[in-house]
């Protein structure tokens, strides 16, 4: 029997019920994405992984790299490549969904960065109107320029939206304030009520929250010249088993 047709906001929801991540103990499952590089090729995309976390362009410092043949998580690293294992950043909205913040997630898109300053999403693909995830379809479609941002502080980076009602607003910055503290980073930019965000307006009563992209790094990679294969919300993940960028 066929999988149903799930929309990404629908699997956004089936995500946030089963995460189980407690940034104050830094336990539980997080969503990952995984992504493929060959092995010659893991230094220097390591190298602009590091780059890019430092510039505030990256979710979390946390990672796991697998070897060809390793298996986790039901999956099993094809030969002469490398698995590279990252936090998604929609683990944010599963978080803010499980402590009861009223909760609507957009969608994901490319963001105009001047100065080092978000200035508008210039292309953004819902989350309800699209069965893939729109960080993974970017990607693949090279609409970045994040190694711009990285060495000129000037250029465009994937980062998705979401809009949480108003009255919830210091328990969503109480949230963001746990995931900062265990090595969670990557806030974009917070609204304020009824005020479109980065060009992106909100619905009555609610403020938008952006976030960067969990797949910048790859899109850097990729940019660079090397082979990369990103999907984009992945599945579950122990955090455990995942390590620091700085050990590799």
């Amino acid at each position: 029997m066929n999988d149903p047709l799930k929309f990404t906001n629908h699997r956004i929801e089936e995500y946030a019920l089963q995460v189980t991540y407690d940034p104050e103990e830094d336990t539980g499952t997080v969503i990952y994405n995984l992504s493929l590089i060959r092995n010659e090729d893991l230094e220097p995309a390591l190298s602009i992984m590091k780059e890019t976390h430092s510039t505030g362009l990256s979710v979390s410092n946390r990672v796991r790299i697998t070897d060809a043949g390793e298996r986790i998580c039901s999956y099993t690293v094809p030969q002469g490549c490398s698995a590279i294992w990252t936090v998604c950043s929609i683990t944010l909205d599963a978080l803010l969904l499980r402590r009861g913040v009223p909760l609507n997630p957009i969608g994901g898109g490319v963001v105009e960065i001047d100065h080092r300053t978000p200035r508008r999403f210039t292309s953004m693909l819902l989350y309800r109107a699209t069965t893939l995830d729109p960080l993974e379809v970017l990607v693949s479609q090279e609409t970045t320029s994040i190694l711009d941002v990285i060495h000129h502080g000037s250029g465009s980076i994937l980062a998705n939206m979401r809009e949480c009602h108003m009255e919830a607003e210091a328990l969503v910055g109480m949230v963001l304030d746990e995931l900062t503290a265990s090595g969670f980073s990557g806030i974009l930019d917070f609204g304020i009520p009824n005020v479109p965000l980065l060009g992106v307006p909100v619905s009555p009563q609610y403020m938008g929250v952006a976030m960067v992209g969990g797949t910048n790094a790859m899109a850097a990679i990729k940019e660079a010249g090397y082979w990369v294969v990103t999907r984009a919300l992945g599945g579950l993940i122990d955090i455990g088993e995942l390590g620091y960028l700085e050990d590799y």
